[in-house]
Formats: C-alpha cells, sequence, structure tokens
C-alpha cells in the first residue's frame, strides 16, 4: 500500500511540472507572495518587458540612474497580470492599473473556470459597479436574455460599443436603457480570450467620452498574455484541486511523508508526517535534526537504510514496522531526483502510515463490519497488518490450530477465498478512513 501511494505521488509531481514548465514561481516568504516570471523573450513572442519611447522617430529602451532598463506602464500591467493569479480577490492590482491607464470607470475580467454552475460566473472587478437594483434587475429580467454577442465575438479582437450593441434592434435598446446606461456604462471595449477550454472577457467601460484607438491597441496587445496566464490559471487550478482530494483522501488513510537528506535529517513533511513528529512517541526529531526512533536499534535502521538509498541507485526500498499497538509503519524510498538540474531535491522520502485508533477500536468497527465475533476480529486484524497464521495466534495467545478454525469462520463471514483476499476487503472498506 505505502508503495502505491509513493508512485501516486510521484506521478502527481510530474504531471504537475510539466503542465506549468513555461513559467518559473519565486517564493518571498516575507512578504508571503509568490512572483511569476516568463522563460526568455516573453509570452506568445512579445518583446522583452523593457520601457520603450520614442527620441528622434526611433524606438529606445529607457534607461535608469545605472544603466538599467526602467518598465514601462506596459510592463507594469504584464506584471501584474502575472501576479494576479495569487492575489486575493485575483487579478486586482491588474484591473486597478488598467482601469488607471485607460481613465475608465470600470475595468472587469470574467470568466467560468471549469466545474463550477453552469449560471455562475467569476466576475472580477475594480472601479464603480451597477447599482444594487440595476444589478438585481439583471438577475431576475436580463441574465437569460443577455444581448451582448459574448460567445460569438473573434477571439482576440477588441471590439467597441456600437459593435456589441445596436440600438436600433428592441432588445439591445431595452438592455442599454435598463442596464447599460443608469450603470454610466457609454463607452466601452471588450476582448475575448481562451485559455485551457475557458473562455473569458475582458472589459473597459467609461461614463463620459469615448475610448481611442490607442486604448483599443493597448487592451488586444494585452490579449496574447490574457490567454497564456488564462491558460496556466486553469491548469494550476486543476492541479489545485487534484492535489487537494488526492491529499484528503491520503489524510484520511493516515499516509504522510518526511523528506530526509542523506544523513537523514528532515528537510521538509507534509501536514500527516509533521503531526506524526510532533504526536508520536516512537518517531521523533531528535536535536541536530535527524529523523530517530525511541529505539535505539530501530534508529540504527533507519540510518543505515537512508544511507544505503541516498548512495546506491538501485537500492531497494525500506519498510519497517516501527509499532503494533497503536499501529505505525515506515516505507523509505530514494528520491525521485529526475525534477531539473537547479532544483534541490531531497535523498530520500519516508512515507509513514499510522492508525490513530488503538487495536481495540479496529476490532470493534471490523465485528460491526463483517459480523465478527471479538476473538475472529483480533485475529483479522492481525492478520490484515502482515502477520503471518502462526504470528498472529502467537502474539495473540492462540493456538496455530485455534488460530486456523478463526481463519475459516473469518473467510465464510467476509466472503474471502483466502488471506490475500481478507487483506484487500478491509483495506478497501470503510475501515481505512474510519
Amino acid at each position: 500500500m505505502l508503495e502505491l501511494v509513493h508512485c501516486v505521488i510521484r506521478k502527481k509531481c510530474a504531471e504537475t511540472s510539466g503542465r506549468i514548465a513555461g513559467l518559473s514561481i519565486r517564493r518571498q516568504p516575507v512578504r508571503g507572495t509568490v512572483q511569476v516570471s516568463a522563460h526568455g523573450g516573453g509570452l506568445d513572442n512579445e518583446p522583452p518587458l523593457c520601457e520603450r519611447r520614442k527620441k528622434g522617430g526611433a524606438i529606445v529602451a529607457g534607461k535608469g540612474m545605472r544603466g538599467m532598463s526602467e518598465p514601462s506602464d506596459f510592463d507594469e500591467l504584464v506584471l501584474s497580470l502575472i501576479d494576479g493569479s495569487f492575489e486575493v480577490p485575483r487579478w486586482t492590482s491588474f484591473l486597478d492599473a488598467l482601469r488607471r491607464q485607460l481613465r475608465a470607470d470600470y475595468t472587469s475580467f470574467v470568466f467560468r473556470p471549469p466545474g463550477i454552475a453552469p449560471n455562475t460566473v467569476v466576475h472580477l472587478y475594480s472601479g464603480r459597479r451597477s447599482p444594487p437594483h440595476v444589478q438585481q434587475l439583471y438577475r431576475d429580467s436580463f441574465y437569460a436574455r443577455d444581448p451582448l454577442p459574448y460567445h460569438t465575438m473573434a477571439e482576440g479582437r477588441v471590439y467597441d460599443f456600437d459593435e456589441l450593441l445596436d440600438p436600433g434592434q428592441p432588445e439591445a435598446e431595452a438592455y442599454i436603457r435598463a442596464v447599460m446606461a443608469p450603470s454610466g456604462m457609454n463607452a466601452m471595449r471588450m476582448v475575448r480570450v481562451e485559455g485551457g477550454g475557458v473562455n473569458a472577457w475582458l472589459i473597459a467601460t467609461r461614463t463620459q467620452g469615448d475610448f481611442t484607438r490607442r486604448d483599443g491597441k493597448l487592451i488586444e496587445r494585452l490579449a496574447p498574455y490574457l490567454r497564456r496566464v488564462l491558460r496556466t490559471f486553469v491548469a494550476l487550478e486543476h492541479e489545485r484541486t487534484s492535489a487537494r482530494l488526492s491529499g484528503d483522501a491520503i489524510h484520511r488513510l493516515n499516509y504522510g511523508w518526511i523528506a530526509l537528506d542523506g544523513r537523514a535529517r528532515v528537510l521538509d513533511t507534509d501536514t500527516q508526517g509533521a503531526l506524526t513528529l510532533e504526536r508520536s512517541t516512537l518517531l521523533r526529531r531528535d536535536a541536530h535534526g535527524h529523523l530517530v526512533s525511541v529505539s535505539r536499534q530501530r534508529t540504527r535502521e533507519i540510518l543505515a537504510a537512508v544511507k544505503t538509498l541516498s548512495q546506491q541507485p538501485d537500492a531497494r526500498p525500506r519498510a519497517m514496522v516501527l509499532s503494533r499497538d497503536p499501529w505505525l509503519d515506515m516505507l523509505l524510498v530514494r528520491a525521485h531526483r529526475d525534477v531539473g538540474p537547479e532544483t534541490v531535491v531531497p535523498a530520500v522520502i519516508a512515507y509513514v502510515h499510522g492508525d490513530r485508533a488503538p487495536s481495540a477500536d479496529r476490532c470493534e468497527q471490523l465485528a460491526q463490519l463483517f459480523d465478527l465475533l471479538p476473538s475472529e476480529a483480533r485475529l483479522a486484524l492481525a492478520l490484515s497488518r502482515g502477520m503471518s497464521l502462526a504470528e498472529a495466534a502467537e502474539d495473540l495467545g492462540l493456538t496455530v490450530g485455534s488460530a486456523r478454525t478463526y481463519s475459516k469462520r473469518i473467510y465464510a463471514k467476509t466472503g474471502a477465498r483466502g488471506l490475500t483476499d481478507l487483506v484487500r476487503f478491509i483495506h478497501r472498506s470503510v475501515l481505512a478512513i474510519a
């Protein structure tokens, strides 16, 4: 079971790194933010981000006091767009900056991520929204018959107000009068982008005066970046959801991991691994950061296994039982290193699996689940934890003959055809997440 979990985690890590390989993430623990920058010369073949201004009829890069390129307003927009995936609410800085540059009264970014209800969208905005009574009117009367041609807009093209709404059409005229005008949306620019199978719309509106051609070009220039950021956001959200569900399932099974260096020093843990080190009296981190057991002999075994695994690429994983009541076992495996030379990885991963409930509780649950007698439940639990029939008999104070008789009754009540079936039935039952 531990080896299966290890394979699943390795597969997930490989898939995640493959999907977001186009971005590098730099964490800043002090500020608690994440910055994302594009590799190479910008996204979608855009020129490198630097300030561009005309001088003598040519476009040159602006220089700072020490000859460094100074970011332009457009550069700042792109950087805030990339960083916006990690803001709460998302893209707040980008929408604020775009509204200022366009001198708009309102900017918004609307999309529907996969997995949410068809009649629900994510609506992010900056500036003045429609009055509450107009929002209610839209939900009650205009949502189902919104005349704006959202899905027929050409992807990447910027539309103005007159291209989107024809005042000569009754439905459009009613929408303008009831929704747009009371909201102060007398001029508008909108673009649709598609990324990761998701459509999104960037919208800017004004109460007075129309947008210029230059404003439209700015929005059009942002479209390739919007497309890439949206695609990355969808991929990240998919991985977050997958990791959250996988993590919850693994947590319910009481699995955790502890990352170790070649000297068995603890480098990192997941939540369950940290809880094991914190609460267990059998496994802990010593004053020097090494992973040790309460047993000196077991500690020596852990150190020897970590050394072997870290130094021998073909070394086999090492499993060991640290306690039988409450149950705690561990699988030591060589860390997966195919992640690139720039990434620091541990030498060994210790997968730990414990049972928070004492054996008496597990026996009671087994008895309820399969209608077993207490003595049968105790034997079934021992067998499910890897003991042979003889070992279980000795541990429970039974003769091998009595244990064999009990096992036949257990197989009959559970429907198992043998020991392998019994172990599978127990580990696949709700007892595993009880």
